[in-house]
C-alpha cells in the first residue's frame, strides 16, 4: 500500500510540474494561464464557495472547482504544447 501511495505522489508531483511548464510556455493561450492562476489561488485561498467547516461539502467544492479549472485550462492549450511539457516533465532533473 505504501508503494501505491508513493507512486501516486510521484504522479501528482509530475502533473504539477507539467502544469507549471504549460503555464510558462509561450504558446499557451492567456486565458489558460489565467485559469491556472485562478485554480492555484482558489486552492490556497482561505475563502471558498462553500466554507470548509461544513462537513463533506466544504472539502468537496475544492475537489470540484480546482480540477475543473485545470481541465478547462488544459482543453484550451494546444495538444502539442501539453505533449511537449509532459516530455520535459519526464526528463531527469525536470
Amino acid at each position: 500500500m505504501f508503494e501505491r501511495l508513493k507512486g501516486a505522489a510521484a504522479r501528482i508531483k509530475r502533473e504539477i510540474n507539467v502544469l507549471r511548464l504549460v503555464a510558462k510556455h509561450p504558446k499557451t493561450p492567456r486565458l489558460s494561464k489565467v485559469l491556472l492562476v485562478v485554480a492555484l489561488a482558489y486552492l490556497l485561498s482561505p475563502i471558498d464557495l462553500v466554507p470548509d467547516f461544513i462537513p463533506v461539502l466544504g472539502q468537496f467544492d475544492d475537489l470540484i472547482v480546482v480540477p475543473g479549472l485545470v481541465l478547462l485550462a488544459l482543453k484550451l492549450v494546444p495538444k502539442a504544447v501539453v505533449a511537449e511539457c509532459r516530455e520535459k516533465a519526464k526528463a531527469p532533473g525536470a
